[in-house]
Protein backbone atom coordinates (compact mmCIF):
# COMPACT_ATOMS: atom_id res chain seq x y z
CA UNK A 1 0.00 0.00 0.00
CA UNK A 2 0.91 3.39 -0.63
CA UNK A 3 1.77 5.67 2.08
CA UNK A 4 0.58 9.34 1.53
CA UNK A 5 3.04 11.82 2.84
CA UNK A 6 5.46 9.02 4.42
CA UNK A 7 8.14 11.86 5.83
CA UNK A 8 5.25 13.58 7.71
CA UNK A 9 6.99 13.33 11.48
CA UNK A 10 4.55 11.57 13.88
CA UNK A 11 7.04 11.83 16.43
CA UNK A 12 9.63 14.11 17.15
CA UNK A 13 11.51 12.88 19.88
CA UNK A 14 12.95 10.29 18.59
CA UNK A 15 11.92 11.67 15.30
CA UNK A 16 9.73 9.09 13.61
CA UNK A 17 8.13 9.43 10.30
CA UNK A 18 4.61 7.72 8.73
CA UNK A 19 6.81 5.49 6.55
CA UNK A 20 8.36 4.18 9.97
CA UNK A 21 5.24 3.86 11.17
CA UNK A 22 3.67 1.83 8.52
CA UNK A 23 6.78 -0.12 8.41
CA UNK A 24 6.60 -1.25 11.75
CA UNK A 25 3.62 -2.34 11.78
CA UNK A 26 4.24 -4.83 8.76
CA UNK A 27 7.09 -6.12 10.83
CA UNK A 28 4.99 -7.11 13.86
CA UNK A 29 1.93 -7.82 12.03
CA UNK A 30 2.68 -11.56 12.46
CA UNK A 31 3.08 -11.34 15.88
CA UNK A 32 0.08 -8.38 16.72
CA UNK A 33 -2.52 -9.44 14.68
CA UNK A 34 -3.80 -12.79 16.65
CA UNK A 35 -4.22 -10.16 19.37
CA UNK A 36 -6.63 -7.51 17.64
CA UNK A 37 -7.71 -9.87 14.72
CA UNK A 38 -11.85 -10.45 15.00
CA UNK A 39 -12.21 -7.84 18.03
CA UNK A 40 -13.62 -4.62 18.07
CA UNK A 41 -11.17 -1.99 18.11
CA UNK A 42 -10.87 1.97 19.49
CA UNK A 43 -8.07 3.90 17.50
CA UNK A 44 -6.11 6.93 18.37
CA UNK A 45 -5.81 9.20 15.48
CA UNK A 46 -2.92 11.75 15.36
CA UNK A 47 -3.41 13.72 11.74
CA UNK A 48 -0.65 15.90 12.82
CA UNK A 49 1.16 13.80 14.98
CA UNK A 50 0.96 13.10 18.61
CA UNK A 51 2.44 17.19 19.51
CA UNK A 52 -0.67 17.97 17.72
CA UNK A 53 -4.17 17.13 18.71
CA UNK A 54 -5.40 13.54 18.88
CA UNK A 55 -8.63 11.90 19.15
CA UNK A 56 -10.62 8.15 19.41
CA UNK A 57 -11.93 6.63 17.22
CA UNK A 58 -14.88 4.31 18.14
CA UNK A 59 -17.46 3.89 15.44
CA UNK A 60 -20.93 2.82 16.04
CA UNK A 61 -19.69 -0.12 13.86
CA UNK A 62 -17.26 -2.17 15.19
CA UNK A 63 -13.81 -1.20 13.86
CA UNK A 64 -12.05 -4.94 12.67
CA UNK A 65 -8.22 -5.14 11.81
CA UNK A 66 -7.62 -8.82 10.62
CA UNK A 67 -4.90 -8.23 8.09
CA UNK A 68 -1.36 -6.97 7.55
CA UNK A 69 -3.20 -4.77 5.16
CA UNK A 70 -5.65 -3.64 7.63
CA UNK A 71 -3.01 -2.75 9.68
CA UNK A 72 -1.30 -0.65 7.27
CA UNK A 73 -4.49 1.52 6.23
CA UNK A 74 -4.84 2.63 9.19
CA UNK A 75 -1.93 3.82 9.62
CA UNK A 76 -2.20 5.78 6.46
CA UNK A 77 -5.28 6.93 7.98
CA UNK A 78 -2.87 8.41 10.49
CA UNK A 79 -3.79 5.56 13.34
CA UNK A 80 -0.99 5.16 16.09
CA UNK A 81 -2.56 3.24 18.66
CA UNK A 82 -4.77 0.10 18.48
CA UNK A 83 -7.28 -0.97 21.76
CA UNK A 84 -9.11 -3.76 21.91
CA UNK A 85 -11.98 -5.42 23.43
CA UNK A 86 -11.91 -8.01 25.60
CA UNK A 87 -14.19 -10.81 23.60
CA UNK A 88 -14.13 -11.31 19.74
CA UNK A 89 -16.99 -10.59 17.49
CA UNK A 90 -17.87 -13.91 16.96
CA UNK A 91 -18.93 -14.03 20.74
CA UNK A 92 -18.91 -10.51 22.40
CA UNK A 93 -20.67 -11.03 25.33
CA UNK A 94 -18.07 -14.08 26.39
CA UNK A 95 -14.92 -11.87 27.00
CA UNK A 96 -11.80 -14.16 26.55
CA UNK A 97 -9.28 -11.58 28.19
CA UNK A 98 -8.86 -10.45 31.34
CA UNK A 99 -6.60 -7.47 31.50
CA UNK A 100 -5.54 -5.18 34.81
CA UNK A 101 -3.13 -2.39 34.26
CA UNK A 102 -0.67 -0.78 37.75
CA UNK A 103 -1.47 2.54 37.18
CA UNK A 104 0.92 4.28 40.33
CA UNK A 105 -0.50 7.97 41.55
CA UNK A 106 2.62 10.79 40.62
CA UNK A 107 5.33 10.27 42.37
CA UNK A 108 5.54 6.42 43.00
CA UNK A 109 8.73 4.87 41.63
CA UNK A 110 9.30 2.38 39.64
CA UNK A 111 9.93 -0.37 42.37
CA UNK A 112 6.45 -0.18 43.98
CA UNK A 113 4.77 -0.55 40.48
CA UNK A 114 7.25 -3.98 40.30
CA UNK A 115 6.08 -5.15 43.68
CA UNK A 116 2.39 -3.85 42.49
CA UNK A 117 2.95 -6.38 39.44
CA UNK A 118 4.17 -9.25 42.00
CA UNK A 119 1.41 -8.94 44.27
CA UNK A 120 -1.01 -9.00 41.74
CA UNK A 121 0.91 -12.33 40.16
CA UNK A 122 0.54 -14.09 43.72
CA UNK A 123 -3.38 -13.16 44.02
CA UNK A 124 -3.36 -14.95 40.53
CA UNK A 125 -1.35 -17.59 41.62
CA UNK A 126 -3.56 -18.51 44.33
CA UNK A 127 -6.62 -18.63 42.09
CA UNK A 128 -4.49 -21.14 39.83
CA UNK A 129 -4.79 -18.31 37.28
CA UNK A 130 -2.31 -18.50 34.44
CA UNK A 131 -1.03 -14.82 33.50
CA UNK A 132 0.97 -13.02 30.95
CA UNK A 133 2.85 -9.61 31.55
CA UNK A 134 3.48 -6.85 29.29
CA UNK A 135 4.83 -2.82 29.14
CA UNK A 136 2.27 -0.56 28.51
CA UNK A 137 4.26 1.74 27.13
CA UNK A 138 3.22 4.32 29.48
CA UNK A 139 3.74 4.47 33.35
CA UNK A 140 2.85 0.90 34.19
CA UNK A 141 2.68 -2.94 33.28
CA UNK A 142 -0.33 -4.83 32.24
CA UNK A 143 -1.13 -8.19 33.76
CA UNK A 144 -3.29 -10.28 30.67
CA UNK A 145 -5.29 -13.48 32.00
CA UNK A 146 -6.45 -15.19 28.76
CA UNK A 147 -9.71 -17.17 29.40
CA UNK A 148 -12.24 -19.99 27.72
CA UNK A 149 -15.19 -17.95 27.36
CA UNK A 150 -17.90 -18.68 29.23
CA UNK A 151 -19.08 -15.84 32.00
CA UNK A 152 -20.93 -12.88 31.17
CA UNK A 153 -19.41 -9.42 31.10
CA UNK A 154 -21.47 -8.80 34.23
CA UNK A 155 -19.51 -11.87 36.18
CA UNK A 156 -16.39 -11.31 34.26
CA UNK A 157 -16.05 -7.94 35.43
CA UNK A 158 -17.34 -8.61 38.93
CA UNK A 159 -14.65 -11.15 38.96
CA UNK A 160 -12.00 -8.57 38.15
CA UNK A 161 -13.29 -6.09 40.42
CA UNK A 162 -12.94 -8.56 43.46
CA UNK A 163 -9.50 -9.13 42.83
CA UNK A 164 -8.97 -5.34 43.26
CA UNK A 165 -10.62 -4.77 46.30
CA UNK A 166 -8.64 -8.11 47.53
CA UNK A 167 -5.60 -6.36 46.53
CA UNK A 168 -6.74 -3.31 48.21
CA UNK A 169 -8.23 -4.57 51.50
CA UNK A 170 -4.99 -7.28 52.12
CA UNK A 171 -2.30 -4.39 51.33
CA UNK A 172 -4.52 -0.85 52.29
CA UNK A 173 -1.55 1.11 51.93
CA UNK A 174 -0.42 0.24 48.54
CA UNK A 175 -3.29 -0.07 46.54
CA UNK A 176 -6.67 1.11 45.27
CA UNK A 177 -9.57 -0.20 43.73
CA UNK A 178 -11.03 3.15 43.05
CA UNK A 179 -10.55 5.10 39.74
CA UNK A 180 -10.73 8.29 41.37
CA UNK A 181 -7.30 10.48 41.80
CA UNK A 182 -8.09 11.71 45.33
CA UNK A 183 -8.47 7.52 46.16
CA UNK A 184 -4.97 7.45 44.18
CA UNK A 185 -2.80 9.51 46.72
CA UNK A 186 0.57 7.40 47.26
CA UNK A 187 -1.13 4.13 46.07
CA UNK A 188 -1.60 1.90 42.56
CA UNK A 189 -4.74 1.84 41.07
CA UNK A 190 -5.28 -1.69 40.56
CA UNK A 191 -7.61 -0.88 36.90
CA UNK A 192 -10.16 -3.76 36.38
CA UNK A 193 -12.45 -1.10 34.91
CA UNK A 194 -10.98 -2.62 31.62
CA UNK A 195 -12.72 -5.94 32.24
CA UNK A 196 -16.39 -3.92 31.94
CA UNK A 197 -18.48 -4.24 28.56
CA UNK A 198 -17.12 -1.84 25.64
CA UNK A 199 -14.22 -0.86 27.63
CA UNK A 200 -10.89 -1.27 25.74
CA UNK A 201 -7.37 -2.00 26.38
CA UNK A 202 -3.84 -1.01 24.44
CA UNK A 203 -3.02 -3.83 21.71
CA UNK A 204 0.51 -5.97 22.17
CA UNK A 205 2.80 -4.29 20.34
CA UNK A 206 0.69 -1.45 19.85
CA UNK A 207 2.66 2.05 19.27
CA UNK A 208 1.57 4.66 22.21
CA UNK A 209 0.70 8.29 20.96
CA UNK A 210 2.94 10.33 23.49
CA UNK A 211 6.39 11.46 23.26
CA UNK A 212 9.24 8.85 22.80
CA UNK A 213 7.29 6.37 20.50
CA UNK A 214 7.13 3.21 23.18
CA UNK A 215 6.04 0.27 22.89
CA UNK A 216 3.17 -2.03 25.09
CA UNK A 217 5.27 -5.11 24.60
CA UNK A 218 4.89 -8.52 25.97
CA UNK A 219 7.58 -9.87 28.08
CA UNK A 220 8.46 -12.39 30.12
CA UNK A 221 8.04 -12.37 33.83
CA UNK A 222 11.51 -12.64 34.30
CA UNK A 223 12.18 -9.41 32.68
CA UNK A 224 9.83 -7.59 34.99
CA UNK A 225 12.96 -6.70 37.06
CA UNK A 226 15.03 -4.88 34.31
CA UNK A 227 12.75 -3.85 31.79
CA UNK A 228 10.48 -0.63 32.74
CA UNK A 229 6.99 0.14 32.00
CA UNK A 230 8.41 2.69 29.13
CA UNK A 231 11.34 1.49 27.72
CA UNK A 232 10.60 -0.04 24.64
CA UNK A 233 11.16 1.44 21.41
CA UNK A 234 10.49 0.74 17.99
CA UNK A 235 13.99 -0.59 17.67
CA UNK A 236 14.15 -2.71 20.59
CA UNK A 237 10.66 -4.25 19.44
CA UNK A 238 11.85 -5.06 16.29
CA UNK A 239 15.13 -6.86 17.86
CA UNK A 240 12.68 -8.58 20.53
CA UNK A 241 10.80 -10.18 17.41
CA UNK A 242 13.83 -12.42 16.22
CA UNK A 243 13.80 -13.69 20.01
CA UNK A 244 12.04 -16.40 21.61
CA UNK A 245 8.21 -15.65 21.96
CA UNK A 246 7.12 -14.93 25.75
CA UNK A 247 3.28 -15.03 25.23
CA UNK A 248 3.69 -17.74 23.01
CA UNK A 249 1.08 -19.60 25.35
CA UNK A 250 -1.28 -17.58 25.36
CA UNK A 251 -3.62 -19.07 23.14
CA UNK A 252 -3.21 -22.55 24.47
CA UNK A 253 -3.91 -22.24 27.94
CA UNK A 254 -7.41 -22.70 27.86
CA UNK A 255 -7.93 -22.22 31.59
CA UNK A 256 -11.82 -22.24 32.27
CA UNK A 257 -13.46 -19.59 33.82
CA UNK A 258 -14.58 -20.37 37.58
CA UNK A 259 -15.83 -16.86 38.11
CA UNK A 260 -18.37 -17.06 41.10
CA UNK A 261 -17.77 -14.33 43.46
Amino acid sequence: MNISSPDKLLFTDPPVTKREVAQYYTATAGAMLPFVRGRALSLVVCPQGVKSECFYKKNPAPIIINTEHDLVAAVQNNTIEFHTWGSTTTNTEQPDMMVFDLDPDEGLGLKEVRQGVRDLKSVLDTLNLVAFLKTSGNKGYHVVVPFTPSADWAVFSKFAKTIAIYMEQKWSNRYTSNVRKANRRGKIFVDWIRNTRGATSIAPYSLRAKSGARISLPIAWNELGFIAPNSCTIKKALVRLKAPDPWTEFFKVGQAQRLGV
